[in-house]
């Protein structure tokens, strides 16, 4: 397995993009984002987010990043079921 290597930055901006994910796995669930949407692209959304969440905490380049957030939402979007 190669090792990814990124700069602090690029870092940073992964971080910030898994707190997206964070966020609207959260809201689509609190029912605040895609509301209007059906129950399948809602779900589809969240499914998807999950997934990269998935493949981002488990990039071997953090170090003192807190996962509190994102492991709640990935365990929240698993068992989340639109209806």
């Amino acid at each position: 397995m190669i090792e990814e290597v990124k700069t602090a930055e690029e870092i940073a901006q992964d971080f910030t993009a898994m707190g997206h994910s964070v966020t609207l796995i959260n809201e689509v669930i609190a029912g605040t984002q895609m509301a209007d949407e059906s129950a399948e692209d809602r779900q589809s959304c969240v499914d998807r987010n999950v997934e990269h969440l998935e493949l981002m905490v488990a990039k071997d380049y953090w170090t003192d990043e807190s996962m509190t957030a994102v492991n709640a939402a990935i365990t929240a979007g698993k068992a989340y079921t639109a209806s």
